[in-house]
């Protein structure tokens, strides 16, 4: 069975956020030293967020600031339509 996630499912792992992060950043055509630089942070912090490491929110917030993006706090329990998503017959 494929794994699906959609734009609404949360991220619960570190390493996914730096993942998905990483994709926004690249898809935004921006490299680690500009988000770093208009954020006000370092380099190796843009790194560290991207690996997955402990990176305090204030510097997640300032770099999810440069990409235009923010947080918000979802439920961790699929909803129906992502139930239905996983479990139909179109594969």
């Amino acid at each position: 069975m494929a794994t699906v996630r959609s734009r609404f499912t949360p991220i619960l792992l570190a390493a996914d956020f730096g993942k998905a992060f990483r994709r926004e950043r690249k898809a935004r055509g921006l490299t680690q030293q500009r988000v770093a630089q208009n954020a006000g942070l370092t380099r190796f912090t843009i790194t560290q967020l991207e690996s997955g490491q402990n990176v305090g929110l204030h510097h997640i917030l300032a770099a999810l600031a440069v990409l235009e993006k923010g947080l918000s706090i979802v439920s961790a329990r699929p909803d129906f339509d992502q139930l239905a998503e996983l479990f139909s017959d179109d594969e």
